[in-house]
């Protein structure tokens, strides 16, 4: 994650299967957008297959969001999940692409969306399994209900990663 002054980035990158080489190929993809974050989405989605070649591969998601524009840009291949859930009760959840970054060339779809001041949003690995995502955010709960609630939900059947945050 990186914020400055005019976004907030976010890569959520699930390494296929488990080990060393998994944790490498979402290592590879996590150092090469941190060194590029000013680059938009779609640049960033190809610099980190490009890091993937000869790498077990990886479920990657990009989120970046501008403030002054107040708008998102998401893009995912892979089993990651974004929800963005506004202070009107709207949830928004873009679709990912199917597949997994490994350096071979890919299709990305980078999708556009605004925000309402007092947004949350969630991103998750596939390790989590929801089923109420709407529920969690009702009622205008904290952040760290939410998180609670999601931390007793997890299993140790798989790694999971979850990151939840609210916009200004």
């Amino acid at each position: 994650m990186i914020a400055t002054d005019e976004y907030f980035l976010c890569i959520l990158a699930d390494g296929l299967g488990s080990g060393k080489y998994a944790h490498e190929a979402s290592i590879a993809a996590c150092e090469i957008v941190a060194s590029h974050h000013s680059e938009d989405v779609e640049s960033l989605m190809e610099r980190s297959n490009r890091a993937l070649i000869k790498k077990r591969g990886a479920a990657v998601a990009i989120i970046k969001i501008m403030f002054k524009e107040k708008v998102y840009h998401y893009s995912c291949v892979g089993n990651i999940r974004f929800y963005l859930y506004s202070p009107t009760g709207k949830l928004t959840y873009p679709l990912p692409i199917t597949g997994y970054l490994s350096g071979r060339p890919q299709v990305y779809k980078t999708q556009r969306f605004t925000y309402e001041n007092g947004s949350s949003f969630l991103i998750h690995s596939d390790g989590l399994q929801l089923t109420r995502v709407r529920a969690l955010f009702e009622r205008n709960r904290s952040l760290e209900y939410i998180s609670t609630e999601l931390e007793s939900i997890v299993t140790d059947a798989d790694d999971t990663t979850f990151i939840i945050g609210r916009l200004p």
